[in-house]
Parts: C-alpha cells; structure tokens; sequence
C-alpha cells in the first residue's frame, strides 16, 4: 500500500466505532433488513374474530413454477397452513434462513403445512430459471418455488423487503408477518400453533410436537459497513463510490487508483462500464478497492474470472478465508451469484483489494455481516 492508503487505514481504524453507528444508520434504508416482526396471539384456540384479518394474496405473473405446476399448486394451498417466502438466491440475508425454512418442510409437510417460496428477483440474472434451479439445488429446497419475475406477487402483497415470511391460517387468513432474518423460534411456535388450531377445526388427528428445530443462528456485528451497490441506478442517493470519476450512467470509465480511502466507501480501478445495477471489467484486468468494517464480506458477480484477495496488502490469511475460497487467497467465480470472500469470528476493520482477471466480469454489491 502507498502511504496515503496507510494513512486513510490508520484513519479509519480510529473512527470506525463512530462510523460504525452512521453505517447501521444507512443499513436501515436497504431492502435487505434484519429483524422486524407482526404476528396475532396464537397462545389460545378459542374462536377468533378474523373480520380484521386480510386474506392471502393469489400469486399474480408467475413466469415459472418449480418443485409443482400452476393447478398442483392452487390445490396444495387449499386448507393447508401456508408459509410464504418472499426471497432471492443472491440475497444473503435470504440464504441464511434457508436452513430453518428447509428444516420446517422436512418437520411440518405431512402434519398440514406448505411452504412456497416466492422468488422475486433483484438482479436480471436471477430472473433466469435455470440459475434458480441451481440455487434451490445447492440449498435443498424441495418445496414448490414461483418465480414472481415482473414483482407482480410482491406486489399483491405489498411487500418492500428481502426476505419475508407471511403465515396464513387454512383457512387463508394472513396470521403472521415477520421481515428479515432472526425469530426462527417464535416463527416455529406460530406455525405448531396454526397446525393445532387446524387440526381441531378439520377434525384431523395430529402428532403433538412441541421441541423446536435447533440450528446455530448467524450473529450479526451491530457496527458494519451497510450494503454496497455498484449500479448507478441501485446506488442513488447513497454515497457508496468514492473514486472521483464517480457514477456515469451507460459509459465505460478509466478508474484511476485512489490517492486516499474512506471507511464504507468502494473503489474501482481499470476500465469499468457502468449499469444501473452493476459494473463490468472492460479491461483484462481491474482491482476494486475497500476499507470495510465488519466479520463477513460477500460479492454479488455474474461471468467467470479469477480473484486475487489481499488483506492490508497481504495475501488473505487463513483465519480471514472465506467458504468460496478454493485456493490460497484465490477465488474462481463462474455461476451468477453470491460469493463469500471473508469469514471471521470478530468484527473489525480491513482494507480489502481484490485482483480481478477477467475481461466481462460483472460485479452488482458487497454485502457484509
């Protein structure tokens, strides 16, 4: 690193606990949230009034059904328990609840409960069938998946967020409303409650099972470095690019490299095009730059190149290497989608280059943890 890097380093270093607040701040206007929670009182059986309830949405604009087939579908739904899944498989905050929702369907499928995952794409790779079969594949996903392409089911429900869960009763009340990640157990406990409250009113005999699925939640770090787009139009009104070139819309920049860095701040190094929702490598080789704060770093990339990874201007240490590192500081990125280069125990602050080979390489965000 040159000597101005090292200062903006050792500078950010000392502000990063301040910062940190302002970048939570900023992680709270992200489509991405952590936690936040609607539910009725499930704890009694008794009659309910459900005038005020609003019933389920119809899944509007399917382009393609997985797992099922549109009539399939429509009947499964009917006097079943619904859990409805709004994702995307490049979402990091979505693939983390993965192992609960899977879990479920293994545990609750037979006693009444369906799942479906409605997948409502960012990224115009993740509108592609194909890519999302992979994705379902890789996480073992067995329940049906609707591919909501155009939003149009997102719309009907009127959602804003990734990931969201939506309970509704068999009798197609929506009962239980929960955005983003975390409450996995009090998820559970509405779904057994739905199911008991089921089964009385079907007359249906069911095996009480009140022990809950017990997988090691992901901690956050409370100060970290919010989201990072590299699209113009996915950037807007967020100060995220710090090279002075800045964003221009539809060109192909020369980068140059940066004379300082700042904290929550990325830096594009060669000839990038710019798009509204990512930036692609023009040249054979380009660097991106970052001083970050948090435990874990994703990438967000689409078209195959090689990654170099240097941490404070070294090669990633074993205890920084993240799971898609194959090979020493290298990672190999071909399938469109996320990509994990940094996996820690703690929080703190680094300076991340990544050495990019590869002419086509797109990048959409950084994602942290």
């Amino acid at each position: 690193m040159n000597s101005e890097i090292k200062t903006g380093l050792i500078f950010g270093l000392i502000i990063a606990s301040g910062l940190g607040v302002v970048g939570v701040i900023f992680s709270s206007l992200d489509q991405e949230v952590q936690s936040s929670t609607t539910f009725t009182d499930v704890n009694s059986l008794s009659e309910i009034d459900k005038s005020g309830f609003k019933k389920a949405p119809k899944l509007v604009g399917i382009a393609n059904y997985l797992n099922t087939a549109p009539e399939e579908l429509s009947k499964e739904i009917e006097g079943k328990v619904v859990l409805y899944d709004i994702w995307t498989y490049s979402c990091i905050n979505c693939i983390r609840t993965l192992p609960y929702i899977t879990a479920w369907d293994d545990k609750y499928s037979e006693q009444g409960l369906l799942i479906v995952g409605i997948h409502s794409p960012e990224f115009e790779f993740e509108k592609d069938p194909e890519n999302v079969k992979m994705a379902i594949e890789k996480h073992g996903i067995n329940y049906p998946v609707v591919l909501d392409n155009d939003m149009e089911t997102w719309k009907a429900f009127e959602n804003r967020y990734w990931p969201r869960k939506y309970i509704a009763d068999h009798e197609g009340y929506i009962r239980y409303d929960h955005i983003g990640e975390g409450s996995y157990q009090e998820t559970e406990k509405v779904i057994q409650k739905l199911l008991e409250e089921r089964s009385i009113a079907l007359g249906i005999q069911m095996t009480s099972d009140s022990n809950l699925v017990d997988i090691d939640e992901f901690e956050h770090s409370l100060f970290r470095t919010p989201e990072l787009y590299f699209g113009y139009k996915f950037a807007q009104n967020r100060n995220q690019l710090g090279s002075e070139e800045g964003f221009q819309p539809g060109k192909t920049i020369s980068y140059s490299e940066p004379e300082s860095v700042d904290l929550h701040k990325f830096y594009p190094v060669g000839d990038w095009k710019n798009y509204d929702d990512s930036m692609e490598l023009i040249s054979e080789t380009g660097t991106i730059k970052l001083l970050y704060n948090a435990k874990e770093v994703n990438i967000v990339t689409e078209n195959s190149a090689e990654l170099e990874i240097l941490l404070d201007g070294k090669p990633l240490p074993l205890e920084y290497s993240g799971k898609d590192i194959v090979d020493n500081n290298l990672i190999y990125v071909t399938d469109p989608g996320l990509y994990n280069i940094i996996n820690s125990d703690t929080s703190s602050t680094h300076f991340i280059e990544i050495k990019v080979k590869g002419e086509g390489f797109q990048i959409f965000t950084f994602t942290f943890g």
